[in-house]
């Protein structure tokens, strides 16, 4: 079967681990995505509906108006992929733009150019909310037409939402199934908590999925999906679920020579084990 692609580049996209996650994910009616990110599992079940969700708002406008008016998106993107656009200057002047305005359209349409134009397709605020990914100085990047297209034929099954996974959660009814993709785990604990933490998913985040992922399932009976780091911490975290180490093919280090393997998993709370709530999850750090 074909795979598709998302029309957004996205980092911890889950292109490449589309059948391990599909194997793992239960049967259901409806599949609710609390961190959808790209969108690449949407675009690759078959469910018969969809709510997806993504604490990034200027993410999900971006999926309403695709959905909306795909045709006019289309259009009106097309026209910021020229060889004038794809300039330093020119970034960075539309990326002012983009920070200044509040149209919400407008700034739909550069989150797209600014995804394929800007630094390894990176998506990165600083603490005031100021997009600040720098240029990627690309020879020629590609306009994701076809992909558009397919994602808003899919996105006519679904309803995008921006609020807290724990918010979406509760919308959960039994018969649904939850697949949660949340930042990642630090893989070095000590090294990575300050500026992990500072992107808004500390380790307590990491501890709290986890516990609604088990609530979900055991009292619920709403199975969920998760996929992180392969760590000592989330094997802790995930110590009630049925884990399934992932071999990965994918690269850490943007040091091409630097570049290592990154082992992940993928914890299924799935609604058929039940395990007494008494059974707390482990503090982090114990």
């Amino acid at each position: 079967m074909k795979k598709n692609r998302a029309f957004l580049k996205w980092a911890g996209g889950k292109y490449s681990l589309i059948e391990p996650i599909k194997n793992q994910l239960p049967t259901g009616k409806k599949l609710i995505e609390p961190f959808v990110g790209a969108g690449s599992v949407f675009l690759n079940t078959d469910y018969e509906r969809y709510l997806l969700n993504d604490i990034n708002a200027d993410l999900i406008t971006l999926y309403k108006f695709v959905k909306r008016r795909p045709k006019t998106f289309i259009d009106d993107a097309r026209r910021l992929f020229t060889c004038r656009h794809n300039q330093s200057d020119a970034y960075y002047s539309l990326r002012k733009e983009f920070n200044q305005s509040s149209d919400s359209y407008y700034r739909s349409l550069l989150f797209l150019y600014m995804n394929r134009h800007g630094y390894n397709g990176l998506c990165r605020y600083n603490s005031k909310g100021i997009f600040n990914v720098p240029f990627g100085d690309y020879s020629k990047p590609y306009f994701p037409e076809a992909e558009i297209e397919y994602f808003a034929e899919k996105a006519k099954r679904a309803k995008f939402i921006c609020l807290s996974f724990e918010q979406v959660f509760r919308r959960a009814r039994k018969g649904d199934i939850i697949y949660c993709d949340p930042p990642y785990a630090p893989l070095v604990q000590s090294s990575n908590f300050t500026s992990y933490a500072s992107q808004g998913f500390s380790l307590n985040d990491q501890s709290e999925l986890a516990r609604h992922a088990l609530r979900a399932a055991n009292k619920r009976q709403i199975p969920v999906l998760i996929s992180n780091h392969d760590t000592p911490l989330t094997r802790a975290l995930y110590q009630n679920a049925t884990i399934r180490q992932l071999s990965v093919a994918r690269s850490i280090s943007q040091k091409g020579d630097a570049r290592k393997p990154v082992s992940e998993l993928l914890a299924l709370y799935h609604s058929a084990r039940v395990i007494p709530l008494t059974q707390s999850i482990k503090k982090v750090g114990t």
